[in-house]
């Protein structure tokens, strides 16, 4: 249960629903569970969020004449642009608190093939969680440099 709660909480996090799964990470493993099976399901959820995020992005272009759309033309434009200038690469970044999930909608939107797509977005958000992890097991630990 406690692993299927992170997983959850992980795969919130990556859409637009406030989440904090780094918290509950860390929380978790100060608790004594696994810090691997912490890692895989904190990363499968936050992917498979931010899969959710690419699947609104390759759907976004048929509401952006909306009344209620929340983003203008021009700015859909210059998102698409500064995503053009990195690439697909950019999505390692979706980890990123601010901006990152906007980067997976938008990497939805340039429909960048989904295996670069899940790929990439596992990288940097197993890479965040890894982090995350070694800050609480080893860099807060009395006697560490």
């Amino acid at each position: 249960m406690v692993y299927l709660t992170l997983f959850l909480t992980a795969f919130a996090a990556a859409t637009l629903l406030p989440a904090y799964s780094e918290v509950l990470l860390g929380g978790l493993v100060s608790q004594g569970y696994s810090a691997w099976a912490l890692w895989f399901w904190a990363t499968l959820g936050n992917t498979l969020g931010s899969v959710v995020n690419g699947i609104i992005g390759r759907q976004i272009q048929r509401f952006k004449d909306r009344r209620w759309f929340p983003v203008s033309e021009k700015q859909l434009e210059n998102a698409q642009r500064r995503f053009q200038r990195y690439g697909q690469w950019s999505l390692l970044m979706g980890w990123l608190p601010v901006g990152g999930d906007a980067l997976t909608v938008i990497g939805g939107l340039m429909r960048v093939p989904w295996l670069n797509f899940v790929i990439l977005v596992a990288i940097g958000k197993g890479a965040r969680y890894a982090v995350v992890l070694w800050i609480v097991l080893y860099a807060s630990s009395p006697g560490t440099a």
